[in-house]
């Protein structure tokens, strides 16, 4: 038997051989202005302004964080970048980066629609197995918001939605968004694309659980089709982790574990103090490393019952479930585990999991560019307030090119 490749996550030759000197230099340029948090905080205040009163910087946008972070303007332009990663055996996992509102019906169908083009266009590429949806592009958070506190008042996992407290209106409103639920998972089972489910901010998170519970007990019987995504910052999620997976064995389906940090800290702080409530987010920073390592010890413990994503640009994470797959002596490629980073970030894990025969992917939005400013400004802040993060990209591109000599 071939011996497996050692990982060093510091190996930018493998981590960079995708990128020519020139793009290595554009993004050395860009992590360096987004170390600067005064030109970040500018920026991000100014450029949303900016695009809504039409004032030509789409053409600046465009050549810099646009380009370093999202697939394309379109689904088709996705498919150049989609085609370089696989080159260096990176699958992709395409998210329509429209980010959803209190639309009228006829808007929230039409997302519906947006995401099966992005089935479909998945299922007809060689390296694309997942797609990516937010509950909140198919519904309005006003009714997420009455059914979490229904379901909050309650105690213990149910995997439903408690429609009791819904008036007959409202209740019709709710049977839609499970309808269109319905209809992306039946057609990504037919076309055999997992649909990665987003976390929602934790006052509405509850019946989007729910609606996941429900679609992946109709679809993971056979294959794995949905997941659901744990945010391990909260203090509750890795005993849900526990739960979900217990509620998964006595109903016969696997459960699909997207495993991420979380992604609304400071707005779940504010809204506990502002409201008086216990903050649902961890302590600490430990306390959330703490929680991820031990779901994804969870998770490979039961490799066999549930699917999992290990969606983290934290080293340390990602090395752990490699030790955890080759110390169970379990294959590089076995079907329930997969990793994943953003586009544009973190290229040291991707790559190297990808030469060590990993099943990596990178999570590349797609959308006009005035509709993914949102994620764009996020990935500023990001990039500017994690410690560490820009520092660390530097580090790696200065590496590489030195190695390089250009």
């Amino acid at each position: 038997m071939d011996p497996k490749p050692a990982i060093s996550f510091d190996n930018t030759e493998n981590a960079f051989a995708y990128k020519t000197d020139k793009q290595l230099k554009k993004a050395h340029f860009l992590f360096t202005s987004m170390g600067f948090q005064s030109l970040v905080k500018l920026g991000t205040s100014i450029t949303p302004w900016a695009i809504k009163s039409g004032l030509p910087i789409k053409g600046l946008i465009r050549n810099t964080i646009f380009d370093q972070f999202v697939g394309g303007e379109t689904l088709e332009e996705t498919a150049g970048v989609a085609k370089t990663l696989g080159n260096f055996h990176v699958q992709v996992i395409l998210d329509y980066g429209v980010e959803g509102g209190d639309y009228g019906e006829d808007v929230l169908d039409q997302t519906r629609d947006q995401f099966i083009k992005v089935i479909n266009y998945a299922a007809t590429q060689p390296n694309i197995p997942f797609m990516s949806i937010k509950v909140t592009g198919m519904s309005r958070s006003g009714l997420l918001e009455k059914l979490d506190k229904a379901a909050t008042s309650r105690s213990g996992f149910e995997g439903r939605v408690h429609t009791e407290v819904l008036s007959a209106s409202e209740l019709q409103e709710w049977n839609k968004i499970v309808e269109r639920m319905d209809q992306i998972c039946s057609i990504a089972a037919e076309k055999k694309v997992g649909v990665l489910i987003d976390a929602e901010e934790s006052w509405i998170q509850d019946p989007v659980d729910a609606l996941v519970t429900q679609m992946m007990e109709k679809y993971n019987k056979e294959s794995v089709v949905v997941y659901n995504t744990m945010q391990l910052y909260r203090h509750d999620r890795l005993q849900f982790l526990k739960d979900s997976y217990y509620y998964a064995e006595k109903q016969g389906f696997v459960l699909g574990a997207k495993l991420v940090r979380g992604a609304y800290m400071e707005k779940e702080r504010k809204r506990a103090a502002d409201m008086n409530y216990p903050s649902p987010i961890q302590p600490n920073k430990e306390a959330t490393d703490r929680d991820y390592d031990l779901a994804i010890e969870f998770c490979i413990d039961h490799i066999e019952r549930i699917a999992t994503i290990v969606a983290s640009h934290n080293e340390n994470s990602n090395m752990l479930a490699t030790r955890l797959m080759d110390k169970k002596g379990l294959g590089h490629d076995h079907d329930h585990l997969h990793f994943s980073q953003l586009y544009g970030m973190s290229d040291n894990i991707t790559f190297n999991l990808a030469k060590a025969g990993f099943p990596v992917s990178k999570y590349l939005p797609f959308g006009p560019i005035e509709d993914v400013i949102p994620y764009l400004m996020r990935r500023a802040q990001e990039n500017s307030s994690v410690a560490g993060q820009t520092g660390r990209e530097l580090g790696l591109i200065k590496k590489e090119l030195k190695r390089r000599a250009v």
